[in-house]
């Protein structure tokens, strides 16, 4: 089978997006199965739905006042609410703009990064395009896992969003399976369930 990478490119993790392969022939590529599959995506059920209708309020009163035009916009109003109150109810760090380099095939920035005692979650943010946000957050969660010491965590989970949109993925290390979830989530009618498989993916599992 004829490589998709081009003979002595150096790729950054945006190069992905840019790709027009499938997710399926990118992951393989990068030695890793992949699937599209309704996945068991673990969740906090003590999420506060307090929480949950303050992000939905504050955004319905901003929405007439500002554009969205822009990822960073969707960033600033959209994206960037949730995590901060994930990372207030939850053991976790986040990471903005976190570097990573394995290899020529594998480098750049990555959005977001939740990193909590027990897991961690890669977060692409996009403008528009989900699939290939998609893309290149496969690329993205297969480099943490090179990066990771292979004993330190049994997944690593993902998430792509384009504001109004999240979709979640799971990288089985052991097994070097991805898995997409063949659900997506609306923001902000969903922010709840949002909310709750954010804070389920960096909770002690006894405490889901």
């Amino acid at each position: 089978m004829r490589s998709i990478f081009k003979e002595g490119k150096k790729y950054t993790f945006s190069d992905y997006f840019e790709m027009g392969n499938p997710t399926e022939e990118i992951v393989v590529a990068l030695g890793y199965a992949f699937f599209t599959q309704a996945v068991a995506l673990p969740r906090l059920q003590t999420v506060s739905q307090e929480t949950a209708e303050r992000i939905s309020s504050t955004y319905y009163a901003l929405l007439p006042k500002i554009s969205l035009s822009s990822e960073t916009a969707k960033r600033e109003v959209m994206i960037a609410p949730v995590l901060h109150s994930v990372i207030q109810n939850i053991n976790a760090k986040l990471n903005i703009e976190y570097p990573v380099e394995v290899n020529d095939k594998l480098g750049g920035t990555i959005d977001y990064l939740f990193r909590s005692p027990q897991n961690l979650i890669v977060i692409e943010a996009k403008k528009g395009d989900l699939e290939r946000g998609f893309n290149q957050l496969a690329a993205e969660m297969i480099a943490m896992d090179m990066y990771e010491e292979p004993s330190a965590m049994q997944n690593i989970y993902g998430a792509v969003t384009i504001g109004e949109v999240w979709r979640f993925a799971v990288l089985e290390r052991e097994e070097k399976r991805l898995l997409k979830d063949v659900h997506t989530f609306r923001f902000p009618e969903d922010v709840s369930e949002i909310f709750s498989i954010l804070s389920g993916m960096l909770a002690p599992a006894k405490i889901h």
